[in-house]
């Protein structure tokens, strides 16, 4: 494997941050002749131009744009590393970069970052919606921290990281005014044949649903399935069918989307974890996070109701 020099890499940094040979040389005190040879042979081993000459201006190439994406995270990364070493302020906001598995409410993921967001450090938080592999993909070239999902990675996986489980709670029914008289004297057998509103069948909620269902006999009449919660929501919101969210949300769930509790089930869990690369986790935002889990201080009523 060829390793890389990170002296080429950073003098052809410099010079993307400075816009040319000349005023790299100035930055780093170094004769233009010098810097010019070191970008030569930077890009004699990546086999590729990083520069275009236009007039007397340098142009990055489509190489050139994609190697300095690189060259930026890993001098910010290795200036994050110094500062850490000697106990020195961030000059920059602590960024976290999170992944959102579009199952989970976005009631949950606001809970789930609040003790990140009150660090005394600043936390610059970038968040991005998507399916699990693909954000696992992500993970696994560090351009995500941490992906919220409702289900722990799976083996087999070419990605190498570890889940930590957040919580876990039951489910509650939801649905419109005029779905309570006819549901909730007799909940859960009034389901049956009732409209109902669910997550995607490849979730891991909608299987713990069906499961349920035919246990106890029960055929919903399937109005419609969503892999996005919050666009399921509305749906409920609009009086279309009946919904199911965690118990742990369910208040601000009611006023959110001025719906009503149709009955509660502690034998459906719903679970939320943490996907990172770090077993342990050392980033200062995530470990935040897992440490409220631990101490119980994401709810503060219990998370199973009767």
């Amino acid at each position: 494997m060829e390793l890389l020099n990170y002296h080429h890499l950073f003098f052809f940094w410099i010079i993307m941050n400075t816009g040319s040979i000349k005023a790299a040389s100035v930055r780093l005190k170094l004769a233009q002749s010098t810097i010019s040879t070191q970008l030569s042979a930077f890009e004699k081993t990546l086999g590729g131009k990083l520069f275009n000459r236009v007039g007397r201006n340098l142009e990055p190439t489509d190489l050139g744009h994609m190697v300095f994406g690189y060259a930026d995270k890993i001098f910010t990364l290795g200036q994050e590393m110094m500062n850490s070493v000697h106990s020195l302020p961030a000059e920059t906001p602590l960024s976290l970069r999170v992944g959102i598995v579009e199952v989970v409410p976005h009631l949950l993921i606001r809970k789930f970052l609040l003790p990140a967001m009150e660090l005394s450090e600043n936390i610059h938080l970038v968040c991005q919606q998507g399916k699990q592999d693909s954000l696992l993909s992500e993970l696994a070239v560090h351009n995500l921290d941490v992906v919220f999902t409702d289900a722990p990675i799976r083996s087999g996986l070419s990605v190498k990281a570890y889940s930590h489980l957040l919580i876990e709670c039951g489910i509650t029914f939801l649905g419109h005014d005029k779905f309570l008289p006819s549901l909730k004297e007799k909940f859960p057998y009034s389901l049956d044949k009732c409209p109902m509103l669910l997550p995607m069948g490849n979730t891991a909620l909608r299987g713990r649903l069906d499961q349920w269902f035919a246990r106890l006999n029960i055929l919903p009449h399937i109005i419609g399935e969503f892999d996005d919660s919050t666009l399921l929501k509305m749906f409920g919101h609009a009086g279309d069918g009946v919904f199911v969210a965690p118990q742990v949300i369910e208040e601000e769930i009611q006023q959110q989307y001025d719906v009503k509790i149709i009955g509660r089930s502690n034998e459906i869990i719903e679970r939320f974890y943490a996907i990172s690369i770090e077993r342990i986790i050392k980033h200062p935002a995530i470990a935040a996070i897992t440490k409220a889990t631990r101490h119980g201080l994401f709810f503060l009523e219990p998370q199973f109701k009767k």
